[in-house]
């Protein structure tokens, strides 16, 4: 497959470190304009270095997710600004704190609801337009294999990607007829920061080493290992092309078979 997205404007979230970054990576080698959306203008202005020799234009922007309202004033005039549209965008960022459903406050609720979304929800009220006029436009949420199996410890995680997948869902019916597609990606493990928290966490629980609990989550893989960052960005970047044009709605788990459900 010769896959290029050359004169195409990718925005992607949380683009400084583990899925978000690897996709970066990939999308800069294929000729993208990318806006990379981060918390830390340090991280931001390194992964801008790390890049800054790639084909397509590349842009950084300072954002908070827990601020809906903030995300969105800042992304607009970003956008007018620098006279941009978007053509593809990636929805990626940083999960809720582990613990019991039962235990969470309904301040905990709306958190994680601000910062996925309704997040992900104003950035489509700022790119829509666009891409209906076109008629053209890909959307990927990366949300997590709860989905389609709720894990353990994760209560906030599973309710809140669960509202996530849905409305994803949802947009990919009214969407389709204007050549706009919109699919999930599910990360199974992956070495992230995020999957580190999560041991580190379940460790201290335990009082276990968290090599030891790290090597227990890779056996419940069938493939008997943790997924790398890039093994995900892969099929974010396929289902960013043209060669998934008709793949639509789709909830798709780069898990190394562990979800037990179809």
């Amino acid at each position: 497959m010769n896959v290029s997205f050359k004169d195409k404007t990718i925005l992607v979230g949380g683009a400084t470190d583990g899925i978000g970054w690897a996709c970066v990576k990939q999308f800069s080698a294929l000729g993208a304009n990318i806006i990379l959306l981060g918390r830390n203008d340090q991280k931001l202005s390194k992964r801008l270095e790390q890049i800054s020799n790639s084909e397509g234009s590349i842009y950084t922007l300072r954002v908070d997710f827990t601020n809906p309202d903030e995300l969105e004033d800042r992304l607009r005039k970003f956008m007018a600004e620098n006279k941009l549209q978007i053509d593809i965008v990636v929805n990626n960022t940083g999960g809720p704190a582990g613990g019991a459903l039962e235990n969470a406050s309904t301040s905990d609720l709306l958190h994680a609801f601000n910062m996925h979304l309704i997040s992900y929800h104003k950035i489509l009220g700022l790119v829509k337009d666009v891409m209906i006029s076109r008629p053209y436009g890909r959307i990927i949420n990366i949300i997590s294999t709860s989905v389609k199996q709720p894990l353990n410890g994760l209560g906030v995680s599973n309710t809140i990607r669960g509202a996530v997948a849905n409305w994803s869902k949802t947009l990919s019916n009214e969407l389709a007829v204007h050549n706009i597609t919109v699919n999930n990606v599910l990360p199974g493990a992956t070495n992230t920061g995020r999957l580190n928290e999560i041991i580190k966490n379940k460790a201290a629980k335990l009082n276990l080493d968290e090599q030891e609990v790290k090597n227990t989550m890779a056996q419940e893989v069938p493939m008997k290992r943790i997924a790398e960052p890039e093994e995900v960005a892969n099929a974010v970047v396929f289902l960013a092309s043209d060669y998934a044009s008709y793949i639509n709605g789709i909830n798709l788990p780069v898990d190394g078979g562990r979800t037990k459900s179809l």
